[in-house]
């Protein structure tokens, strides 16, 4: 099933291969980040090098997922000008896979997301990877995601089945939509 995520979205622009793409969905405990991990890894193994950006500045999971420490990562990078993102990199385990966790957690985040140096960060990230991953929070809850969304090549929503609600969905898309988002 991952692989046939990773495929559509290789074929979503074909004369310009999305690059960013973020995770998310409607609400919480739909498997965004099980998603987005396991992407990272069907992209690393197409021998893509990928890097996973934890976005989800509110509830990070994905230096759970890894087993790595969450002491530094997208914070770091937003509020010192100086931070590097190879300081910021994480070995994962696997091979052309890396991980920025979130790092710790701001009282701000929607409006670091939205930051210009947000958008200086996701242009200096497009040199380093093919492909670069970023799990953020569900669309409903937060307004991160809406604001993150429309500078990505494409946004991945995650629905869980028997359990989203279809006017969750529904709302989500809009929501995104709304803000230019590529869904």
């Amino acid at each position: 099933a991952y692989r046939l995520i990773r495929t559509n979205i290789q074929f979503m622009a074909v004369d310009t291969p999305a690059q960013l793409v973020m995770g998310t969905s409607a609400d919480p405990g739909e498997g965004k980040s099980t998603t987005i991990a396991n992407l990272g890894v069907v992209m690393a193994q197409a021998d893509l090098c990928t890097i996973i950006v934890d976005t989800d500045l509110r509830q990070p999971t994905q230096h759970k997922i890894f087993r790595v420490p969450n002491s530094s990562g997208v914070t770091d990078l937003l509020l010192s000008p100086d931070a590097a993102i190879e300081e910021q990199l994480v070995n994962t385990g696997y091979d052309n896979l890396q991980l920025i966790t979130s790092g710790p957690l701001p009282p701000n985040s929607s409006e670091l997301l939205g930051s210009r140096r947000m958008g200086q960060l996701l242009e200096q990230l497009r040199t380093k990877a093919d492909v670069v991953l970023f799990d953020s929070p569900p669309v409903l809850a937060v307004t991160d995601a809406s604001v993150l969304s429309n500078r990505m090549d494409g946004v991945v929503l995650v629905v869980q089945a028997k359990r989203t609600r279809r006017a969750d969905v529904a709302e989500a898309v809009v929501r995104l939509e709304k803000v230019g988002a590529k869904v």
